[in-house]
């Protein structure tokens, strides 16, 4: 026969059931006010009505950037830690255990570049790092760039090469040469008047 245990079970307060019951009338919440309202809820800051302290405390200017910032890297680094011919990527970063792969990785001009290397677009560096590089990617990618830009629109390099220039375009909508305009100003009209164009056909003899 298996003999069942009997579970004493921890007593239940029942608050607002009546005085008897331990929490009854109030139901511990105490005697009116806005905390024994139901839905009752006021922040941790709330100070009686106040000034908050986060607001009566100065504040510093500026703020703080949340963005990443790059792990520098130096010329002095690559050469201690590349060879002759290789590309200075991101994954070869890695794998030389220089930076993480979350990082992002950025090449600054001090010290000197001993080694001849390649820089890959994928870490950063200002122009005149790229100009100590050795056939750098970046330069190549520059120039696809440029070559794909005249590639693009050829259309619009023959508009540009058969455009007409603006004072042959000006002689072609001058007046014809058979009419005759003369100019004589009225006596009678007040000053600042445009002055009356008279226009005649000239015959040829």
């Amino acid at each position: 026969m298996i003999k069942l245990k009997s579970i004493k079970g921890k007593s239940i307060k029942r608050p607002g059931r009546g005085i008897s019951a331990g929490g009854g009338k109030t139901a511990g919440r105490g005697t009116k006010g806005q905390k024994s309202r139901a839905g009752h809820n006021i922040p941790n800051r709330f100070e009686g009505g106040q000034t908050v302290l986060s607001m009566r405390l100065p504040k510093l200017p500026g703020f703080k950037s949340k963005g990443k910032k790059a792990i520098v890297i130096t010329l002095d680094d690559i050469s201690r830690n590349f060879k002759d011919g290789e590309v200075v990527s991101k994954e070869k970063l890695i794998e030389k255990k220089m930076i993480n792969k979350l990082d992002v990785a950025k090449v600054l001009n001090t010290g000197k570049l001993t080694v001849k290397v390649t820089l890959d677009p994928t870490v950063k560096a200002s122009k005149s790092v790229e100009s100590l590089f050795t056939d750098s990617h970046v330069m190549e990618e520059k120039s696809e760039k440029s070559s794909r830009a005249t590639t693009r629109d050829p259309e619009k390099s023959e508009v540009s090469s058969h455009s007409v220039s603006p004072v042959s375009s000006r002689a072609s909508v001058s007046e014809p040469r058979d009419l005759k305009i003369e100019t004589s100003p009225d006596v009678n009209a007040p000053k600042g008047t445009p002055q009356v164009k008279k226009i005649t056909k000239t015959t040829k003899e």
